[in-house]
């Protein structure tokens, strides 16, 4: 099966991840348009939602790209799906999650989140740079993709994904098993 095909059963028959609320909601897509043309360079993404996939059982963020509507499935860690299933539902914790505990650092130290970049996918593992800037001075980290994200949607900064990143992810993997 292809990522698409595979990406499209995750939306259709997974659940995204219960939040510490205890809330789930079910992921559905509707039919997209034609997607526009791609130009070159990374483009920001919408995070979908954090499902679990039908298959392995393993939580997945899906992220979907604003320019083309091209998606991206990475499997992540639970921890991590719940580090972003929490501010996606909007809820707020009684005590701070590690990236909360982050994010209030970074303000008390004046420094602000400004975007976060997934920037390759190499041996089924997927590759982030958090950019940061402190005080007009730009800073930029590597980072796992699930922690930048986690960042992006609490300090609301954009997720970009490579161009690269979508064509490698669209490919099946050795052994036909596609990468997420």
């Amino acid at each position: 099966m292809s990522t698409n095909g595979r990406i499209g059963a995750l939306a259709l028959s997974a659940v995204v991840l219960v939040s510490v609320a205890g809330g789930a909601r079910v992921a559905t897509s509707a039919p997209r348009a034609e997607p526009t043309p791609r130009a070159a360079g990374p483009q920001e993404a919408t995070v979908v939602a954090v499902v679990l996939d039908p298959m392995t059982n393993t939580p997945t963020v899906v992220l979907e790209g604003k320019r083309d509507g091209r998606h991206l499935a990475m499997a992540i860690g639970a921890a991590e799906a719940t580090g972003i299933a929490v501010p996606l539902q909007g809820v707020t914790p009684p005590r701070p999650l590690t990236h909360d505990l982050f994010l209030t650092l970074f303000g008390r130290l004046n420094v602000s989140v400004t975007r976060v970049v997934i920037t390759d996918l190499r041996d089924d593992t997927f590759y982030a740079t958090l950019h940061l800037s402190t005080g007009g001075t730009p800073m930029t980290l590597d980072s796992r993709p699930s922690d930048a994200i986690a960042l992006a949607i609490r300090a609301k900064a954009p997720v970009l994904v490579e161009d690269r990143v979508f064509e490698k992810a669209g490919r099946p993997a050795p052994g036909g098993r596609p990468s997420i």
